[in-house]
């Protein structure tokens, strides 16, 4: 059994010989594992990047191809179709991993054939200071943060994990599919649901996905990602996504969704109530401001 490390990358190319060196440095020999890195039409220098580090470090496992459609499903899916490994390991562009990753993931999946998927932990790790304005309700759309404690455990369907900190038998893209192109990032846009969509896939398909404390991965964030104005993007990115995403399912699914909303915006009331009366009022404000750029995004207005 082998992994293949799918990086699919935009405009990060300072951050790519950071992840490459956690890669590089792996317990794992290399011959198990290759690394695909997908260029989604940067516009920056990773091209030159990635050509020095290979030039420097050649007995890496690195494979380099360029996606031309742009959008982050259109670049999975090409590196899903490159990859030659059994299990697949997505990580983002600005993440990196403990030397014992891999490793890790390969016991795995050898010692639990009913593991169809496996997801870790994520942790923010902040290039400038946490903003105080933080809250466990929305730090995991802001900053991607995702803990389910120290043991192995069997995830439940609300639990699902981003793609960014995910690995899969490759099976499963035969079986269910790929990545709905119309979903997802495309550039600069901050559009999501790709993965809950094909999460969701995998979940009515009785696929067993597991948290595995030793994938560990930290998420690098700088501090343009704390700002009020990609706070707002990011919320509006949700729900117009929702909205995308639900839409070319079924109106009923919409209509589900907005119900959805409604409940959300009782519990965000609820919960600003409850900052309030203990002197937290920035971190209510920034709940509620949350919420109403999402239901901005979902009503498509």
């Amino acid at each position: 059994m082998t992994l293949s490390v799918i990086i699919c990358t935009y405009n990060r190319g300072r951050y790519l010989p950071m992840i490459l060196d956690s890669l590089r440095f792996q317990a794992l020999s290399s011959e198990l594992f290759e690394i695909i890195m997908v260029n989604n039409k940067s516009t920056d220098n990773t091209e030159e990047i990635i050509s020095n580090y290979i030039k420097e470090f050649p007995d890496i496992p690195l494979k380099y191809f360029m996606e031309s459609s742009q959008g982050i499903s259109y670049a999975r899916n090409r590196g899903i179709q490159e990859s030659r490994g059994d299990i697949i390991v997505f990580l983002d562009d600005d993440e990196t991993i403990d030397p014992d990753f891999l490793e890790g993931v390969l016991d795995f999946f050898t010692n639990h054939p009913d593991a169809g998927i496996t997801a870790g932990p994520v942790i923010p790790v902040y290039e400038d200071v946490k903003p105080a304005w933080l809250t466990p309700f929305i730090s995991r759309a802001i900053t991607g943060e995702y803990n389910k404690g120290d043991h192995i455990k069997l995830l439940k369907g609300k639990d699902y994990p981003g793609t960014g900190h995910a690995c899969f038998r490759k099976e499963l893209f035969y079986k269910y599919g790929i990545f709905n192109p119309d979903l997802g990032r495309k550039g600069n846009s901050v559009l999501g649901a790709e993965d809950k969509d094909f999460f969701l896939r995998l979940i009515k398909g009785g696929e067993k996905c597991y948290y595995l404390p030793i994938a560990k991965i930290y998420h690098h964030l700088p501090a343009e990602k704390m700002s009020v104005d990609f706070f707002v993007k990011i919320a509006y990115g949700i729900g117009k996504s929702e909205r995308i995403r639900t839409y070319s399912s079924h109106k009923k699914a919409y209509l589900y969704r907005f119900c959805v909303e409604i409940f959300k915006w009782f519990a965000s009331v609820a919960l600003w109530i409850a900052y309030f009366v203990t002197g937290r009022l920035k971190k209510g404000n920034k709940i509620i401001l949350f919420r109403y750029y999402i239901t901005k995004g979902l009503i498509g207005c």
